[in-house]
């Protein structure tokens, strides 16, 4: 039975070792921010941090992970006050919202070793994060607002 540490926490799962990571995140421990795309790594739906890295936690075995610190959503920030997320609101980005956890995970990852992304930068590290509603400019505003956030934050 791994040991998992998500969101700060240690957590043993009860599932075969080629479980896709996605599948104990929401249906083992009900942190159901994490969302189900295409199953194939392709939309970025499922990202989650693995060891600060973003990554499609659909494509993820859970034997993949013993030993890893991964984060959710739910753990980006225990009151939803990460700079992404205070963007994301401030600039009212999502329409429907189902791939907006990935994309703010994916957001936070490039800020986190890209703290002043230019645009190029930006669009280049969220392709492969898709949104059906196409809020795609919201999105790359939002990223530079965090940013921004960021730095006063610092």
């Amino acid at each position: 039975m791994p040991n998992l540490t998500i969101n700060g926490q240690s957590f043993f799962a009860d599932a075969p070792p080629d479980t896709p990571l996605l599948w104990v995140i929401r249906e083992d421990l009900r942190l159901t921010g994490t969302k189900f795309g295409c199953g194939m790594g392709l939309c970025g739906a499922c990202t989650v941090h693995i060891d600060g890295h973003a990554v499609r936690s659909c494509m993820v075995k859970l034997s993949e992970v013993e030993g890893a610190s991964i984060t959710t959503i739910e753990g980006l920030h225990p009151a939803n006050a990460h700079p992404v997320q205070k963007a994301w609101v401030d600039l009212q980005v999502p329409q429907c919202g189902y791939c907006q956890s990935g994309q703010i995970m994916q957001a936070a990852a490039l800020l986190a070793i890209n703290p002043s992304p230019n645009d190029a930068e930006i669009v280049e590290a969220m392709n492969g994060n898709l949104c059906r509603c196409a809020t795609y400019p919201r999105i790359v505003c939002a990223v530079k607002r965090a940013a921004e956030i960021a730095k006063k934050g610092a």
